[in-house]
């Protein structure tokens, strides 16, 4: 992903769904000005969610995602309506599609209700309007629509627009900071850092700050102690990677605030309050215990990787028990976690906020704590504590 395109998680995700041969993948089309899905006459053509990131006007950067038909039959069938429905737990705002000639059926009216149980603005695009013999005015959820005739497209995207302009602005730093302020971040170039850039979550940082007109500093652990000696202003944040807080906790003298990139990310993410409670579970893991090791992206995996060898092997050390270890990646999350003793989740710097909370969501639906990567590793360090002492709450809460 290129440094200058707005990450993934941080873009609006615009969900299409309907019936088989409503007219989905045409409208896609339509509302993009691109051939995005395949569009065929022949029912059933989408079977699995496709996902485009791209920039529409007015909305900004987007995720656009066209979805199996909801009305699908068969053991395949009812496989694609159920990651159809899936889908709906990372959509800002879904497009509902059914024919102006039949209007609403059963399956939307179903489909509605659930959209509706998770919170999610939805508008109902009634296309092939150009059937019609008079086409009904648009009301405050509805538009009518014709991905044939290029019709009211224009009034669907304002109408997306509208819905996504009430979200709250969050930060990932800059709220904690004054202007002319000195950040310092503490990034370790290793075998596992991506060649020629730096991690999503550090590049986020940087840009939060640039934006609060502060300053940031960017060296590697050994560089911390040489680096703040060096100036003239003592640092007012200093954010580490949490891989080496030890390090960062060692060099950074008690008088300089230190967290990490992960506790900010899970802030960024509504998974910080979560994820402190959560962290407390460790103290109960038992022999045999099964912990869920869940990352929101897919990459190649090192010899030394933090899901998969670091963590597992910390709290097996630090428990001394003989722990069990399951592990997701990318868009998988399992619906049964009631076997799970603890979720530890990564810094879900790939997906939406909205994502992210529906797992924190089902972790304690089902009593299940949660965390995430960061502040598991702090924990397990003992340097949590000094962590999230900027966030007085949490640090009362925990200590």
């Amino acid at each position: 992903m290129s440094l200058n395109s707005t990450p993934t998680g941080d873009r609006i995700h615009i969900g299409f769904f309907g019936k088989r041969n409503a007219g989905k993948s045409s409208l896609i089309n339509a509302v993009t000005n691109q051939s995005v899905s395949i569009v065929s006459d022949v029912s059933g053509t989408t079977t699995d969610p496709v996902y485009k990131t791209m920039e529409i006007l007015p909305l900004g950067p987007t995720v656009i995602i066209d979805t199996p038909g909801i009305d699908d039959v068969g053991e395949l069938g009812e496989m694609r309506v159920k990651r159809t429905k899936s889908v709906l737990n990372k959509t800002d705002v879904a497009v509902i599609i059914a024919d102006a000639r039949v209007g609403i059926t059963s399956e939307e009216e179903k489909l509605i209700e659930l959209i509706k149980d998770k919170n999610i603005s939805y508008i109902i695009a009634y296309n092939k309007c150009d059937l019609l013999d008079k086409v009904p005015e648009n009301k405050d959820e509805t538009v009518y629509v014709s991905a044939q005739k290029n019709i009211g497209i224009e009034q669907l995207k304002e109408k997306i627009a509208s819905l996504n302009s009430v979200k709250e602005e969050k930060f990932i730093v800059s709220d904690l900071i004054d202007e002319k302020d000195l950040i310092l971040l503490v990034v370790p170039i290793d075998t596992s850092a991506p060649k020629g850039r730096i991690i999503l979550p550090q590049n986020q940082t940087i840009r939060d700050i640039l934006d609060k007109n502060a300053v940031s500093i960017v060296c590697q652990p050994e560089e911390i102690e040489c680096v703040i000696n060096s100036l003239n202003k003592k640092p007012r944040l200093v954010i580490t990677d949490s891989q080496v807080f030890e390090v960062a906790d060692k060099y950074t003298p008690d008088d300089i605030d230190l967290t990490s990139f992960s506790i900010l990310m899970a802030r960024y993410k509504g998974l910080l309050n979560s994820a402190v409670r959560g962290v407390k579970a460790i103290e109960n893991l038992k022999d045999n215990d099964t912990v869920l090791i869940a990352e929101g992206c897919t990459h190649h995996r090192q010899c030394e990787d933090i899901g998969t060898v670091k963590i597992p092997a910390l709290l097996r050390k630090y428990t001394g028990k003989n722990l069990n270890f399951e592990n997701v990646s990318g868009n998988e999350f399992p619906e049964d976690i009631e076997k799970y003793s603890l979720i530890v989740h990564c810094g879900g710097c790939m997906l939406s906020e909205r994502e992210v909370k529906y797992r924190v969501k089902c972790a304690e639906d089902k009593n299940v704590p949660i965390t995430n990567y960061g502040i598991c590793l702090g924990y397990l360090k003992g340097v949590l504590k000094r962590g999230i002492k900027i966030f007085p709450d949490l640090y009362n809460y925990l200590y």
